[in-house]
């Protein structure tokens, strides 16, 4: 039974195309092509661009000026007009400038939130790549299962026919085989539409269409989460989740806007320097001429200015309640954000262990779905079974190995997942997965040739 088992698997799998991409392959496209992640890497140099601007808020100001005017002088004995020209550099300090500072603090946490974001982005792409992948040949394997299921149940149905014109059943069983088969086409249909869909969803992080897909090898390892503990991995998120991360920073960018927002209550402390030269020209009122030199005088001056708020209208008040209710926001999204990663890193260890067990039952499930088949195909032909029974005998048969497919593939993606919720998740990931991808399957291959060729008892 297991050799029967092992030939029904392989002529399924092996009947779909000539596989060749692989998944490192698949995740370099996607890293040049998809936007998402082009998107959060320009927001995070975005984000980076933006702290330098604050720190200049806390260097030195250097400017050059320049000013013209004419001033024109009409009085008792008074009546002049002249025009004066200066320019010079001029340079600012600020000592002590307390919202700069804060707010300075404020961009750098916003950064790193920038920064965890783009890590959590560049782990979505390796989730997104692999979900898109398997979900590929997932519907690949469908489509398999869902042709051999119509040829088998079209074959029924072609049996039963027979039997009628000879009279040895009655119409109502070919009837029932013929609704059996239009299901099955029908289904068969379906499958197609949804592998065609499937493809689409790779191609928007690949930008491209690619009709072979290197596949799981028959010897691929279903291994447990190590370690075998919920709380250790729950602990690893609370740790490194990059959503946690970033959501940490985003409540210290909280605080320091807040301090930011009180210190608008603070003097201001500012050392201003300048050099400059003013020239006076056309001053021809003697009276004039003793209070302003007709000529070009050079002046420099350096002092510090202090500036005091003292009533600023309410704003500096009223955005201090803002920013204190702003941090409020960030402590509850941080605490919303913690208890989803907990209940989801248990989730998925706990789902990554049922995909285990639920391989191992279904490949159970084949054999004794397989015996089952063959015991009611010989007792239809011996007139204990009926049509229905063999076709729905027929349809379970490769239902199962759908099955069993398909909790493979869960078991990967729903691996990858937990790593991400960990925070774990890298690209070596998907290297060590793809040395059990294959575009011939040798090992299933190999056992083939030592298996004996499923005979259909109805031939």
């Amino acid at each position: 039974m297991k050799k029967r088992l092992l030939s029904g698997l392989i002529g399924l799998l092996a009947a779909q195309p000539a596989l060749s991409m692989d998944l490192v392959e698949t995740y370099e496209k996607a890293l040049s092509y998809d936007s998402g992640i082009a998107t959060a890497r320009a927001s995070f140099e975005a984000q980076k661009a933006a702290s330098d601007v604050s720190r200049s808020n806390l260097l030195p100001q250097i400017g050059a000026f320049g000013d013209v005017s004419h001033t024109d002088v009409d009085g008792p004995n008074q009546d002049s007009a002249y025009e004066t020209y200066a320019f010079g550099v001029e340079l600012t300090q600020p000592l002590f400038r307390a919202d700069a500072w804060f707010s300075y603090d404020a961009s750098k946490f916003q950064t790193e939130s920038a920064r965890a974001q783009y890590n959590l982005a560049q782990q979505q792409l390796i989730l997104d790549v692999a979900t898109a992948y398997f979900n590929v040949l997932r519907a690949a394997d469908t489509l398999t299962t869902a042709r051999a299921t119509e040829a088998a149940i079209q074959r029924q149905y072609d049996q039963a026919q027979e039997r009628f014109d000879v009279g040895l059943i009655a119409i109502t069983e070919v009837y029932e085989a013929r609704a059996s088969y239009d299901d099955s086409k029908s289904q068969r249909i379906a499958a197609e539409s949804e592998l065609d869909i499937a493809r689409e969803q790779l191609a928007r992080l690949t930008g491209e269409y690619t009709e072979d897909l290197n596949n799981l090898r028959r010897n691929f390892p279903l291994g447990r989460p190590e370690p075998m503990d919920p709380s250790a991995w729950e602990n690893t998120a609370l740790d490194q989740n990059w959503q946690i991360q970033s959501a940490i920073f985003d409540l210290n960018t909280s605080e320091a806007n807040l301090k930011t927002a009180k210190s608008g209550h603070l003097p201001t402390v500012d050392l201003n320097a300048s050099y400059g030269k003013t020239d006076i020209e056309g001053l021809e009122d003697p009276a004039l001429a003793m209070s302003q030199r007709d000529g070009t005088t050079t002046e420099g001056r350096i002092g510090i200015r202090l500036n005091v708020p003292l009533y600023m209208g309410g704003g500096t008040q009223a955005g201090v309640r803002q920013q204190r209710s702003l941090v409020n926001v960030a402590e509850q999204s941080l605490e919303t954000v913690r208890r989803d990663v907990r209940v989801n890193t248990r989730s998925l260890f706990r789902t990554v262990n049922t995909n285990i067990e639920s391989a191992s039952a279904l490949e159970q499930t084949i054999i004794s779905r397989r015996s089952a088949l063959d015991a009611t195909r010989a007792g239809y032909e011996v007139g204990t079974r009926n049509i229905v029974e063999v076709l729905d005998a027929e349809r379970n048969y490769y239902v199962a190995l759908r099955d069993f497919a398909n909790a493979r593939y869960d078991y990967v993606i729903n691996t990858l997942s937990l790593k991400q919720a960990a925070g774990t998740l890298s690209p070596q990931d998907l290297v060590d997965l793809n040395n059990w991808l294959s575009a011939s399957a040798p090992g299933i291959e190999a056992l083939a040739e030592e298996e004996e060729t499923l005979e259909d008892p109805m031939q």
